[in-house]
């Protein structure tokens, strides 16, 4: 199991911009497809972005797709998600995650494929 711990979340105005981050540790980092996901208040889980283990690979919700970018560092075991041009509608808790994907898939936008999971971390955009 590899862990996950995310930071980087707070309180911004609508228009502003947030990075978060993701160390892992306890596995090799680059054997791991990584995603975000988020859960806002009183809504599902849903799927945010999601990043090959080598990094050329990348999905986006189509609710952030131009807005945010993910990315990863596999020489600092992290993987980051910048937020630009944020929205009420983004507020929730997001959630990195990590899994070891068949060679037919490069990522997954499913949450159901990943075993590995953070803590999360809150992210609060005021209108």
């Amino acid at each position: 199991q590899v862990q996950l711990v995310e930071s980087g979340g707070g309180l911004v105005q609508a228009g502003g911009s947030l990075r978060l981050s993701c160390a892992a540790s306890g596995h090799t980092f680059s054997n791991y497809a990584m995603g975000w996901f988020r859960q806002g208040p009183g809504k599902e889980r849903e799927f945010v972005a999601a990043i090959s283990r080598s990094g050329l690979g990348k999905g986006y919700a189509d609710s952030v797709k131009g807005r945010f970018t993910i990315s990863r560092d596999n020489a600092k075991n992290t993987e980051y998600l910048q937020m630009n041009s944020l929205k009420p509608d983004d507020t929730g808790v997001y959630f990195c995650a990590a899994t070891q994907p068949p060679p037919s898939r490069a990522w997954s936008k499913e949450a159901a494929d990943y075993n590995n999971w953070g803590q999360g971390t809150q992210v609060t955009v005021s209108s």
